[in-house]
């Protein structure tokens, strides 16, 4: 049996095309979001990318599909917050 490794360094934060930069900005904005109830009951989140819109979870209730909503909303702000590389707390001298 043949196993295959392979890593890879790199001496700055890799960097996100302006494609993807873009489509996170846009999934930062709770404007782009929607919930619709599906026929069996359930909540499902969308997410408007080029005018059509994709379905990203399921909840059962209402409450939850918003929660789902806020915790993506928050994930993708942060994704555009540590673009640049990452974030200095604390120096020392």
């Amino acid at each position: 049996m043949t196993l295959f490794y392979s890593t890879n360094t790199w001496s700055s934060q890799p960097q996100v095309s302006e494609k993807t930069k873009n489509l996170w900005e846009k999934a930062s904005q709770k404007a782009n979001w929607r919930i619709v109830q599906l026929p069996n009951g359930y909540y499902q989140t969308e997410f408007n990318h080029n005018d059509n819109w994709a379905d990203v979870t399921r909840r059962e209730t209402v409450e939850g599909a918003e929660q789902a909503i806020d915790a993506s909303v928050a994930h993708y702000a942060k994704k555009l917050e540590f673009i640049n590389g990452p974030k200095v707390i604390k120096t020392f001298k």
